[in-house]
């Protein structure tokens, strides 16, 4: 077997491995969050959400407040709007990369949007005795569910181009896996959600993200190949 052949052949077994584990990841996600649905509908989850609220309690402990509410600032819409503008700005300055300067809007803009829908669908009251305000309903969280899709989107591009400093880069994908979990504790220690409220915002926003990538991927495929096919759209486009 020549080198291009094997080539050839580890790039599609890597494909093939890397689409499975995103489809497995996908529909895990999707049964998940359906399956904590019909125990919110059918009210089987008070329990576990009961138990949640006083083991948050006991975790964060009664002093912790205001830094507890710092961490679940970084899931509001005014920062995500800034960190997104951000992200933005860097990849089409610094970076030069015009897809990922869509791609941010687009995986955010879609994770708030199917977040109302979603609110819409289930109706379900926020807890009773909040400790700080909060407005709408409940079910699923909007900040566990952005958080989700804006810092799981930082997470695939940290893994996509901090390639040379391996430690750099667990190193970031871990604090952001650890950022995304504390909103969400924070958000059910400030009773302003249930913890089936935050589980299913994580799993919504895992699989609108899985969703969102590998099609704007395809988009920017086939848009490119159409640039290499045609000069005068790539003339029109350096211009």
């Amino acid at each position: 077997m020549t080198n291009h052949l094997r080539r050839l052949l580890a790039e599609f077994i890597l494909f093939i491995t890397e689409f499975a584990i995103v489809l497995a990841i996908g529909v895990l996600g999707v049964a998940g969050f359906l399956a904590i649905s019909r125990e919110v509908f059918d009210q089987d989850a008070a329990t576990f959400d009961a138990d949640a609220f006083r083991w948050t309690q006991r975790l964060f402990g009664s002093e912790q407040k205001q830094w507890v509410e710092a961490i679940t600032f970084f899931a509001s819409r005014n920062f995500i709007v800034v960190a997104a503008l951000a992200v933005i700005l860097y990849f089409l300055v610094l970076r030069r990369h015009r897809w990922y300067t869509l791609m941010v809007p687009v995986v955010a803009l879609g994770g708030i949007t199917l977040n109302i829908a979603l609110k819409g669908l289930y109706q379900r009251p926020r807890p009773l005795l909040p400790l700080t305000s909060a407005s709408g309903l409940s079910f699923p969280s909007g900040h566990a569910m952005i958080s989700a899709c804006f810092y799981g989107l930082l997470i695939y591009l940290v893994y996509t181009h901090v390639r040379q400093h391996k430690v750099l880069r667990w190193g970031l994908i871990a604090m952001l896996v650890l950022l995304i979990t504390l909103i969400g504790l924070t958000r059910i220690y400030l009773r302003v959600h249930y913890a089936t409220d935050v589980l299913a915002g994580i799993l919504a926003g895992i699989s609108w993200l899985l969703i969102a990538i590998p099609l704007l991927r395809r988009l920017e495929g086939v848009i490119k190949k159409r640039f290499r096919n045609d000069p005068q759209l790539a003339e029109k486009q350096a211009l």
